[in-house]
């Protein structure tokens, strides 16, 4: 599975892009601000509904243009076509999967799997429990049938109970019918975690100890509460200081995942390039374990691959990436760096995104 064509009109500073992009390695280079990373951000905003540069949307928006238009076929069987669209007069996103003018985000995210390294990865060491668990959540997402609806129904009773915990008065036949369903929902979502968790750990070891061998690291789900407690024991008994607090403390809403070197934080004691290693294994892991569990390839989007890792890594990281048989696309500031990190018998189409006089950037294939 991969992206046959791509289209963008009003993304950002790049021209309207016309790409169809390699089914293996995709390197896009040029100057700093040119547009390389405009060009993953579309690819993301189409397969995520979302930036991973803004929050707000319409800053993705090229100056003075009447809406953004990002669309992309994905080789299957048959075809499968996604369009995202977004005026800037208004805040609806509109989308498309397979024609589909009602296709929801979460059929979006599902029809193209996509992993995002760059810069801020790093937050997945150094950030806070959220976005561990968003990475988490991603996973099982896609490996384990019905995720999403039990997702929901426990984000919507966990809600209830912390309205309740928040409401002067609290019903109590309300608020135990709340409970239960958080309880419930809450322990089916922690099996669905821990059983993604027990086929992701050796993929994942298996793939730093490709990259970085790094004896006495660690890696550990906790699922938000006590281990030995049932969710509802634990609700039960903290609803006291949960009407103190105004929500509720422990659940699976607080679940992490704990990563440690020789008993320590991880972020405390590895350099730079090695943390950018351990956030790569991880990323990379995903896509491994969907292959195996599924036949389906994960999109990668890698924002300055050279930054942080000398030569040697930099050729470890090349060497998995093509025994994954994945699709990639890498931007580069300086092409040379990954110009001979491929086997010889690796597809690789080389882009260049370059300034035009009207303050845009084109892009166009080399060779």
């Amino acid at each position: 599975m991969g992206l046959l064509q791509l289209n963008f009109d009003g993304l950002r500073n790049l021209q309207p892009v016309d790409m169809a992009p390699s089914p293996g390695i995709n390197v896009i280079n040029g100057v700093n601000g040119s547009g390389k990373t405009s060009l993953l951000e579309g690819i993301h905003i189409l397969g995520m509904g979302r930036s991973f540069r803004t929050r707000q949307l319409k800053h993705a928006i090229q100056t003075d243009a009447p809406h953004l238009t990002l669309y992309g076929r994905l080789s299957g069987d048959p075809d499968v076509a996604l369009g995202v669209r977004r005026l800037r007069a208004s805040s609806e996103l509109e989308l498309r999967v397979k024609g589909d003018k009602n296709a929801r985000l979460a059929d979006m995210v599902e029809a193209m799997p996509l992993q995002l390294i760059n810069p801020d990865a790093f937050r997945l060491l150094e950030g806070s429990p959220s976005g561990r668990r968003e990475f988490l959540d991603w996973g099982v997402f896609h490996v384990k049938h019905g995720f999403l609806e039990i997702w929901k129904r426990t984000r919507r009773a966990l809600k209830h109970r912390n309205a309740l915990l928040r409401h002067g008065r609290m019903n109590p036949q309300e608020f135990a019918i709340w409970e239960q369903e958080f309880a419930n929902w809450g322990e089916q979502i922690d099996s669905l975690r821990r059983a993604w968790f027990a086929e992701f750990l050796p993929v994942f070891e298996e793939t730093l100890e490709r990259m970085l061998p790094l004896p006495g690291l660690t890696l550990h789900y906790a699922r938000g509460w006590d281990k030995k407690r049932s969710l509802a024991d634990v609700l039960q008994a903290g609803r006291a200081t949960d009407q103190q607090m105004g929500f509720t403390q422990q659940g699976p809403q607080r679940a992490d995942l704990r990563i440690k070197l020789n008993k320590q934080p991880a972020i405390e004691v590895l350099s730079r390039g090695q943390q950018k290693l351990v956030v790569s294994a991880l990323k990379l892991a995903q896509g491994r374990l969907l292959e195996r569990a599924s036949q389906r390839h994960c999109i990668y989007l890698i924002d300055d691959l050279p930054a942080e890792l000398d030569q040697q890594h930099r050729l470890r990281f090349c060497q998995l990436l093509e025994d994954m048989q994945c699709q990639v696309f890498i931007t580069s500031v300086e092409p040379e760096a990954l110009r001979h990190t491929w086997q010889t018998q690796t597809r690789v189409s080389m882009f260049h995104v370059k300034h035009t006089g009207n303050g845009l950037s084109q892009l166009m294939p080399e060779g």
